[in-house]
């Protein structure tokens, strides 16, 4: 079993960063494909970034490539998104998601699901 704890929303002016972080307990994430998902008032989530587990191969949403990027620590256990460049179509809940040996690149391929952390980009 994975817990994911995301943390480092707010809000922010538009063309300003926010860092996101996505803490597993209970087990590691080595092993694992990691995403970022967001999720805006009455619409579906959306793919935003995800990284690889074997080789940190990362894949980025059209929408955010040259502005967002996704690492991870694994001597820590988490992985952070860079949004740089905010803007506010970028307002959404933004969620962390973990699948076991795998890339994950929609929602559906999730294993685990953290509980989300609100990012509010004024104009």
């Amino acid at each position: 079993q994975v817990q994911l704890v995301e943390s480092g929303g707010g809000l922010v002016q538009a063309g300003g960063s926010l860092r996101l972080s996505c803490a597993a307990s209970g087990r590691t994430f080595s092993n694992s494909g990691v995403g970022w998902f967001r999720q805006a008032p009455g619409k579906e989530r959306q793919f935003v970034a995800s990284i690889s587990w074997s080789d940190d191969s990362t894949y980025y949403a059209d929408s955010v490539k040259g502005r967002f990027t996704i690492s991870r620590d694994n001597a820590k256990n988490t992985v952070y998104l860079q949004m740089n460049s905010l803007k506010p179509e970028d307002t959404a809940v933004y969620y962390c998601a973990a699948r076991h040996t795998s890339v994950i690149v929609d929602p559906g391929m999730a294993d685990y699901w953290g509980q989300g952390t609100q990012v509010t980009v004024s104009s």
